[in-house]
C-alpha cells in the first residue's frame, strides 16, 4: 500500500516496506519514509506540525522525522477513503542510551525558538482546564455507577472505592496550580516550547532516534519531565530514584528550573494521570483481553498508592533539591507533610 501511495501522491519510486516501530515505512535512496495515519488530526494541526517539524530541523535537529510534501505540495493526504502523513528522514542515527536529560534540555531550547503562534497543539495555561473537565466528567461516571452498581464486574468495584480517595488528590493538584500561579513569576525559561502528549525513554523510537511530530503538543518543559519521571518510577518502584535524580541533573546542566517549573513539575506529579488514563482506556476498551490487562494495572496503582503519597512526599529529597525547595519556599499540601 505505501510503495502505491508514494508513486502516486508523491511521485517517489520506493524500495520494499518494512515496519520501523509501529509503523509501516520504506526506504528510496538512503531516505527512509513512515506511513502515519492523521485522521484525527485537522487539517490546521497538520500545518502547524509541518511548520514547528521545519522550524526544529532549520534549527540544527537531524532527528526531525519532517513532513514530506505530496506533489500537490501538502504535508498530508487523502487515500483510500483516510488522511495520511508520509514522514521521512535521512539521517537515522542509532539510539545510545545515556544523558537523556540533555537530549531533551536542548530539544525544548530549540522548541523555545518558534517564531510563529502555536494555536492547534498549545496545551500551554490549560492544565488546570483540562484536568477540572476531565475530573468532572469522571466524577459523573462514578456518582451514576453509585446507583446502577451490581456488584459483578471488578473493575467496577475498584473503581467506586478508589475514585473518592483519586479524586481528593487530583483537587489537591488543580488547587496546587492555582495557588502556583497566584503567587510566583513564570521566567524566561517558562515560556512555551515543544513537548510530548506522554514522553518516555522510548518516545524517540526504539532503535534510531527519530522525532515524530505526531507525538507532540505546544506546552510548558515541565510536562515532559514529569511525565518521564511517572513514567520511570511506575516501571520499578524500587530502583527508579537513581535514574530520575540523574536525568534531572543533566537537564538543568542544560536548562536550569525556576521555582515556577519547580511548581508545575510537582503539580503535574501530585495529579494522578496514571489512574485517569486507566479507568478510561478500560471503559473504552473494545477486548476482554485489553480489560483484562487495565484491570490488573489499577489493581497494582492501587497496592502502589501508599508509595505514591511517598514518593510524592518525597520529591525534591529524591532529585537531590531540598534545598531548592526551601530556597524559594516552594510549599507542601497539608496531607502529604507528615507522610
Amino acid at each position: 500500500m505505501l510503495r502505491r501511495l508514494l508513486k502516486e501522491k508523491y511521485n517517489i519510486q520506493a524500495e520494499e516496506e518494512f515496519r520501523f516501530d509501529h509503523y509501516n515505512a520504506c526506504k528510496s535512496q538512503n531516505e527512509v519514509y513512515i506511513l502515519v495515519p492523521a485522521n484525527h488530526l485537522k487539517e490546521e494541526a497538520l500545518t502547524e506540525l509541518d511548520q514547528i517539524a521545519e522550524h526544529l530541523r532549520m534549527s540544527g535537529d537531524k532527528n526531525i522525522a519532517g513532513f514530506k510534501k505530496t506533489t500537490k505540495g501538502k504535508p498530508y493526504t487523502e487515500w483510500e477513503e483516510a488522511r495520511y502523513a508520509v514522514l521521512s528522514n535521512q539521517r537515522l542515527q542509532p539510539r545510545k542510551e545515556g544523558h537523556f536529560g540533555r537530549k531533551l534540555a536542548k530539544f525544548h531550547f530549540r522548541g523555545r525558538t518558534v517564531n510563529f503562534a502555536v494555536e492547534q497543539t498549545s496545551r500551554i495555561g490549560q492544565w488546570k482546564t483540562l484536568w477540572e473537565t476531565r475530573l468532572d466528567q469522571m466524577e459523573k461516571v462514578w456518582n451514576d455507577m453509585v446507583f446502577q452498581f451490581d456488584g459483578e464486574s471488578e473493575f467496577d468495584r475498584l473503581f467506586l472505592e478508589s475514585f473518592p480517595y483519586y479524586m481528593g488528590m487530583a483537587e489537591n493538584a488543580i488547587q496546587y496550580i492555582v495557588d502556583t500561579e497566584f503567587d510566583d513569576e513564570p521566567m524566561m525559561t517558562d515560556t512555551g516550547t515543544v513537548c510530548h502528549e506522554r514522553f518516555s525513554n522510548r518516545t524517540w523510537g526504539e532503535q534510531y532516534y527519530v522525532k515524530n511530530p505526531f507525538d507532540w503538543v505546544f506546552d510548558h518543559a515541565t510536562r515532559d519531565l514529569a511525565e518521564w519521571t511517572r513514567e520511570k518510577y511506575f516501571k520499578n518502584i524500587k530502583t527508579y530514584q537513581p535514574d530520575v535524580r540523574k536525568f534531572v541533573e543533566e537537564y538543568e546542566s542544560i536548562s536550569p528550573l525556576s521555582s515556577f517549573s519547580w511548581r508545575l513539575y510537582y503539580a503535574r506529579m501530585m495529579f494522578p494521570l496514571h489512574y485517569f488514563e486507566c479507568v478510561e482506556s478500560y471503559y473504552g476498551a473494545q477486548t476482554e483481553q485489553e480489560r483484562n490487562i487495565l484491570k490488573e494495572k489499577l489493581e497494582k496503582y492501587l497496592h502502589q498508592s501508599p508509595e505514591y503519597e511517598q514518593f510524592i512526599s518525597r520529591f525534591f529529597e529524591i532529585v537531590n533539591h531540598q534545598e531548592v525547595s526551601k530556597q524559594w519556599y516552594i510549599p507542601m499540601p497539608e496531607w502529604l507533610v507528615s507522610k
